[in-house]
């Protein structure tokens, strides 16, 4: 459980000779009652790993499409506590592992200890808490190191070169390569001098590099493969889900299995 799986569930997959897939989804988008199924969709469809995002009021990192699919889920009634209740009922159901995106204000107001107890009770194996900074980690990552959780760091292509050490020495799990500067959200091109930024991710990082932000279809998750390790959907795994569009989402997801690619970056 915890770092240990979520290493392994990407090992195995790069071992493979494929790169690594997370699909975002919003707890809640649809109704808790539907998470379940959603998530043994995507394990079944050939997720890797799933990035669970939890709803919250005043999302930082999160465009238009999430923003709104938060909103959605709140005006479900979904909570922090109702999403791990959920996730406890049917975790012998589930192999993949499951990573929770969500802000400190929910985690310090559940208690941190309290809350990094009960990730472990109903196995979330990972968090990426995108307003918390390096500097500030310290008062949350030694309990989360104590129960075997992994804290993901995002690196963002504005960094210095000193800083991306610190975070690309730091990550568990995985390294969240950002790739656009901005929010989530779908990106029809990208900023010139990606693919040498997350070359240089690799170089610096222990662990697995994965690109997110701005990637949408088959033809990008293609070509960021080939610079790191995979890649993370969210926004257009959010909208495809919403509109029931199944077989578009596994069409995505497939794209990370081995095979040709060109490079239109």
């Amino acid at each position: 459980m915890g770092k240990a799986k979520i290493d392994a569930a990407i090992a195995g997959v790069l071992e493979n000779g494929d790169k690594a897939f997370v699909p975002y989804i919003m707890a809640g988008d649809g109704g808790i009652e539907n998470l379940k199924e959603q998530i043994l969709f995507l394990e079944e469809s050939g997720a890797t790993v799933v990035e669970l995002g939890i709803p919250f009021s005043d999302p930082v990192a999160d465009g238009p499409v999430i923003q709104e699919a938060g909103l959605r889920a709140l005006a479900n009634g979904t909570t922090l506590a109702g999403v791990l209740d959920s996730l406890e009922e049917w975790k012998e159901s589930r192999t993949i592992p499951i990573v929770l995106m969500t802000y400190f204000n929910l985690i310090f107001a559940y208690g941190i200890e309290k809350f990094a107890e009960r990730c472990k009770e109903v196995g979330v194996d990972g968090l990426i808490i995108p307003d918390v900074p390096l500097e500030e980690e310290e008062m949350a990552a030694p309990v989360f190191a104590q129960h075997e959780i992994a804290l993901i760091r995002l690196a963002a292509p504005t960094s210095p070169q000193s800083r991306l050490e610190q975070i690309a020495k730091r990550t568990e799990g995985f390294l969240y390569a950002v790739t656009v500067k901005g929010t989530t959200g779908a990106r029809t091109r990208y900023e010139d001098g990606l693919p040498e930024y997350l070359q240089e991710l690799q170089t610096l990082s222990a662990a697995p590099v994965l690109a997110g932000f701005g990637v949408s279809t088959p033809e990008q998750v293609k070509e960021l493969g080939q610079y790191c390790d995979g890649v993370i959907v969210g926004s257009k795994i959010v909208e495809l889900l919403a509109a029931g569009k199944r077989d578009e989402i596994k069409e995505i997801i497939q794209a990370a299995k081995a095979n040709e690619t060109v490079s239109n970056l």
